[in-house]
């Protein structure tokens, strides 16, 4: 009967577990110091070693025959354990008996001593699934079991374990298997194993397997069933990773900004019945490729794709920023958070499509390309401006439509008058602002969806649009949101002042400079303007 390869070799001994010496030692040396703890709690990503590691060490305990803490693998209870019919070794699935009765069982049991064993060894496997009723009767027994009595607990989410069931065991944190370590182990496997194995190709396996061995040796079963001669285009077709044209194509729509292809790309690949979700998650992906050619000159070792595809994403990588790429990553994240409660998902990535190429970073400044035949004009145009604002500060009266400021005697620069609700220039980017505001806090959006802003030396001035909202806004905590999406936009801090719309008519009304600033506005300068 045929065995997957993962089970076939899975490590019967500590000495054959992969990288993972930090937690193999000292279980061996406890072991053999007859120092062990009656409880363990085993983390760590999947495929790490976590349950190989607790049989192993249930063996070992037990073993009469044990040396340096290793089982001897040829007594009865170790060839009893290792075919699972040894009564004094229980593994639990929590997740399959994650109720308070399922505990309640183990812990009937518990008071029993072993048939053949010096233990009695419980393993429960993603303890983090019990629910919270079950570690309630869970944790006394945990915390004074019988002496023949030990626990095994692992799990991938450690987070989700009580801090009173953690602090009652021994934590060991497994880590990632290293990529050179499970290319060395399989490459051992594929020469006892009927089939070959090039080097390439177990590199691209061990990428694809992200620390994982279990995974790592599933690949590896499909490779073999796809070929005896496992090369890295087996690689590829087995995991999928062949004809990813279309991401690659998805990708370069979005660098070129081509909202109209992005889109038509889309309804292509749902029309073909792609899951729009995991489309959006293999194009997360995919911009973490970008962020790290971007931003590492050694990205090559870190991403599993064919070389075509690597040649491919450097291109595009080199027609964006890495800010751009950091905005499309939040957005697809965004987009990949929503889907869940999306009522077509269709329309939601038709949406992140059009975002993602609408990404491009604000300027914060318009570069000067007037012809140098125009420069002295822009030059005088700006002057001019400058002039009339400062005027305007010092009290002097300016004559409508004026082009250059009347002149006036020297005189001390009077105080900068007190904001007026009833004159004042609507600040113009507001709305770009507001749409900001909407992605990260749509509540207060609703507060600010109707008010206007303007700037006043380093104070920024909202009116919303009645004393309701002003109320309600004051008795927020939504002020320091607002004060840090303003900082992000302008790269500086602004003093806050809040006014209420009532009464106060805020019609865009015709100002002195108005004509200078369509001038400059028409010509694509832009002028700073300080009151």
């Amino acid at each position: 009967m045929y065995q997957a390869l993962y089970r076939k070799w899975r490590p019967k001994s500590f000495d054959d577990v992969v990288s993972q010496p930090q937690i193999t030692a000292t279980l061996k040396n406890q072991i053999a110091g007859g120092r062990t703890a009656h409880a363990y709690l085993f983390t760590g990503s999947r495929g790490t070693g976590k349950t190989t590691c607790a049989r192993i060490f249930a063996k070992a305990i037990n073993c009469p025959n044990s040396h340096d803490g290793e089982p001897c693998l040829e007594c009865d209870i170790c060839r009893a354990a290792e075919n699972g019919s040894l009564a004094d070794i229980i593994e639990i699935d929590a997740a399959s008996n994650s109720r308070v009765d399922d505990i309640r069982e183990l812990r009937e049991g518990v008071i029993y001593t072993p048939e053949l064993c010096k233990y009695k060894i419980y393993i429960i496997d993603e303890v983090h699934m019990l629910s919270p009723g079950a570690f309630n009767a869970l944790l006394k027994t945990m915390e004074e079991p019988p002496p023949h009595v030990k626990f095994i607990l692992a799990t991938t989410e450690i987070h989700k374990v009580p801090e009173t069931i953690v602090s009652r065991c021994q934590h060991f944190d497994f880590n990632r298997i290293r990529s050179e370590d499970i290319v060395s182990r399989i490459m051992y496997i594929s020469e006892h194993e009927e089939f070959t194995l090039h080097e390439d190709a177990a590199a691209m396996i061990a990428r694809l397997s992200d620390g994982g061995m279990r995974d790592a040796l599933s690949l590896l079963d499909r490779c073999s069933a796809f070929s005896d001669d496992i090369t890295l285009e087996v690689v590829s077709g087995a995991a999928g990773i062949a004809g990813r044209d279309y991401l690659l194509d998805l990708l370069e729509k979005i660098a070129e900004c081509d909202t109209a292809g992005a889109v038509k790309a889309v309804d292509e690949l749902h029309g073909k019945a792609k899951d729009l979700k995991v489309l959006c998650s293999e194009l997360l992906m995919m911009m973490r490729n970008l962020m790290l050619i971007k931003s590492s000159d050694n990205s090559r070792e870190l991403i599993a794709c064919l070389p075509e595809e690597y040649e491919r994403l450097e291109k595009i990588a080199k027609t964006v920023t890495l800010d751009r790429i950091f905005e499309c990553i939040t957005l697809l994240q965004q987009s990949s958070e929503r889907f869940a409660r999306a009522a077509d998902k269709r329309i939601e990535l038709e949406m992140c499509m059009v975002r993602l190429c609408s990404a491009a970073p604000k300027k914060r400044a318009v570069q000067n390309t007037a012809p140098a035949a125009d420069q002295q004009e822009l030059n005088e145009l700006r002057a001019q401006v400058n002039a009339l604002t400062k005027a305007l500060a010092e009290g002097a009266k300016i004559v409508p439509n004026a082009v250059q400021p009347p002149k006036q005697p020297k005189k001390p620069a009077a105080p900068l008058k007190k904001f007026d609700p009833n004159n004042f220039t609507p600040l113009k980017e507001w709305q770009d602002i507001l749409e900001i505001i909407k992605e990260r806090a749509p509540a207060l959006w609703a507060f600010l969806k109707n008010s206007l802003a303007c700037i006043e030396g380093d104070t920024f001035c909202v009116v919303v649009s009645s004393d309701f909202f002003l109320k309600k806004f004051k008795a927020s905590d939504d002020k320091a949101l607002l004060k840090q999406v303003v900082h992000d936009y302008y790269g500086k801090d602004f003093g806050f002042m809040l006014y209420s719309s009532k009464n106060v008519d805020i019609a865009d009304k015709e100002n002195p400079i108005s004509e200078l600033l369509k001038r400059a506005e028409s010509m694509d300068v832009e002028v700073e303007i300080k009151k």
